[in-house]
């Protein structure tokens, strides 16, 4: 029996996903049929499909609610990889707050919600960090969209950005820049099935005083990189903390901190783009992992 995988994207994403050609190519070679598909084609039959993974859903960001309502639709028809609890949750970085709590090694996030005083919320943030810069971003959001880093002091410009995301009902997240990702760059471990599989450097992304990414997301410079024994120690305390038993994929994005030690940027659950094309044979270990997760071992949907 042939398991179809459904390998889901979004139309503007269409031929940016640099890692669809090594897993298609992976999935055949195993025996399977993967199929790239927009998660919003209204003409998708879903349960065709006895896995759904999305992998570049990259516009959900803007269009959370229906992505989120089209994940529950899918789960009742078939399996999703990550599973729907995972999505809800990762979708919205307030999971940030939730993993501080439980003792994972974050970079330092505050939250102003919608109705909220941003200004005071900014005061009392810049109190509590002597950082010379900081990051404003939604806290959902995709691809550095709607991110920027802004000098300490220039209040009226950090607010100037906040205004128009809180006015349109979106929560707002302050973390301060480290500034260790200028020279160093920012480490992105990738697991497979629980497993570590291999990591690459990314270079800085947010320009000092520049504007938001205009594009689906900001352009990157990726090199692969071996982690640190403290990096790989760091993303074992953080996944460990995350309310789930069994990922099917994880990506790890660490800062270092002004001390050195190894911190949470992202925890990409969802959508993370996995650079296959820098890590021989994980595509094939991505690919052999979906092939035996529960759901996939029916090959119901061979045609």
């Amino acid at each position: 029996m042939t398991v179809a995988v459904a390998l889901v994207t979004a139309r503007a994403a269409r031929g940016l996903d640099e890692d669809m050609p090594p897993l298609t190519a992976a999935l055949a070679a195993a025996g399977a049929r993967g199929e790239i598909v927009d998660w919003d084609d209204a003409g998708v039959d879903w349960a065709l499909f006895d896995l759904v993974v999305p992998r570049s859903a990259w516009d959900y960001a803007e269009r959370l609610p229906e992505f989120l309502a089209w994940a529950e639709r899918v789960a009742r028809l078939t399996t999703l990889v990550n599973p729907l609890p995972v999505v809800r949750w990762n979708t919205d970085k307030h999971y940030l707050g939730a993993l501080t709590r439980a003792g994972a090694p974050v970079v330092p996030t505050w939250y102003i919600e919608p109705g909220e005083s941003a200004g005071r919320t900014l005061d009392a943030f810049l109190a509590a960090h002597a950082c010379r810069e900081l990051v404003v971003k939604p806290a959902v959001g995709a691809g550095s969209r709607d991110a920027r880093r802004h000098v300490r002091a220039d209040r009226a410009g950090i607010l100037a950005h906040m205004g128009p995301l809180l006015a349109a009902w979106r929560s707002v997240m302050l973390q301060p820049y480290l500034e260790s990702v200028d020279a160093q760059g920012e480490t992105a471990l990738m697991y497979i099935d629980g497993r570590f599989s291999h990591a690459i450097r990314k270079g800085a992304l947010l320009p000092s005083g520049g504007p938001s990414t205009a594009g689906l997301f900001a352009p990157e410079t990726i090199v692969p990189r071996a982690p640190a024994a403290d990096e790989l120690a760091a993303a074992e305390r953080i996944l460990s903390a995350a309310p789930f038993e069994r990922l099917l994929y994880a990506r790890v994005d660490l800062l270092r901190d002004a001390a050195g030690a190894p911190r949470l940027l992202e925890l990409e659950l969802t959508e993370p783009s996995f650079f296959l094309a820098h890590a021989p044979g994980s595509a094939e270990r991505f690919a052999a992992a979906l092939l035996a997760y529960p759901g996939a071992a029916s090959g119901a949907s061979n045609m």
